[in-house]
């Protein structure tokens, strides 16, 4: 019976960890070419690794992801300058891509720069993130796990949206969580309303109105009913890619510039054109008025790649 027992605990305890394998696999760098060499930048390395385990090592969902289910993703922190008091300025990169069936190929899931970004970091400090207290005790340094875990939250919600309708809901929640909850301070921006157009009140302001439930769907038929079934089925899959692009041109046209439609698109051109050169004409000039229309800041190369 002892050796029954111990066989089944062995066997538990092999199995576990795969049971609660973390959601990400996130890379993380901090550069900081700009600050002077009066500040030691040994810190700045202590900083990437303890960034790198707050986000790989924590548990973000109650869902259950193997190794090769985790989600690729980068963050870029460039430290830009330093300030008294171990606060520093900088802008975040955020990278994440989606597998697509069938393929080896990462498709961009979000590829967003975040320009604004001031925290406090003292070396070896603990990086402490509670969703029941995102204020923490300090503003500066709790903008620092804040704001990170805003991203992951922003990459769950789209990652699950585009496997299931509406799947990303609970994260989108957890990210307005922080949003509502936020640290309040002088130099922190990027919260609120009024500090500016392209921010992080905006971006989930968007992800969470009614107004644009639509863009859940988009995402859904862009990756599960488009991309998805580009490898057998590439016909089928370009058409729920089309459908995508009039879904995202119903938002647009209601309500023209929204950040959600500039943030679908970032680092999706070179991808969404390769998707339609193939196409017959009718479809590629289809495709061409809808992108030129929806994102413009890539007219030129789909011109240059539907034409």
């Amino acid at each position: 019976m002892r050796k029954k027992n111990l066989l089944l605990i062995l066997v538990w305890m092999a199995v576990l960890p795969g049971l609660h394998a973390q959601e990400l696999n996130a890379k993380v760098t901090v550069l900081a070419n700009r600050v002077p060499n009066t500040i030691d930048h040994k810190i700045f390395q202590t900083l990437q690794t303890s960034l790198f385990n707050f986000l790989n090592n924590r548990k973000w969902s109650n869902e259950n992801f193997q190794t090769n289910e985790k989600i690729v993703c980068n963050f870029l922190l460039n430290i830009s300058s330093a300030g008294d008091n171990n606060t520093f300025q900088a802008s975040l990169m955020v990278q994440a891509g989606r597998p697509v069936y069938n393929s080896s190929y990462q498709s961009p899931l979000v590829n967003f720069n975040d320009e604004s970004f001031t925290f406090r970091y003292v070396e070896y400090q603990p990086l402490d993130f509670n969703e029941s207290r995102v204020q923490g005790s300090e503003p500066y340094a709790a903008n620092l796990t804040a704001e990170f875990a805003y991203y992951v939250y922003i990459i769950l919600g789209l990652n699950f949206d585009s496997y299931a309708l509406r799947g990303g809901d609970p994260y989108f929640q957890k990210a307005l969580n922080i949003v509502n909850n936020a640290p309040d301070s002088r130099d922190i921006n990027g919260w609120k309303p009024f500090d500016g157009i392209r921010n992080r009140y905006w971006l989930i302001e968007n992800l969470t109105n009614s107004k644009y439930t639509l863009v859940h769907d988009a995402y859904y038929s862009y990756y599960r009913s488009g991309l998805d079934q580009m490898y057998d089925k590439e016909a089928e899959g370009r058409t729920a890619i089309l459908n995508t692009l009039n879904m995202l041109n119903n938002i647009n046209t209601e309500t023209p510039n929204t950040m959600v439609m500039q943030f679908f698109f970032q680092g999706k051109s070179g991808e969404i054109s390769k998707i339609f050169q193939k196409s017959p004409p009718d479809e590629k000039s289809r495709a061409l008025d809808l992108l030129t229309k929806l994102d413009i800041s890539n007219i030129n190369k789909y011109k240059q790649d539907l034409q």
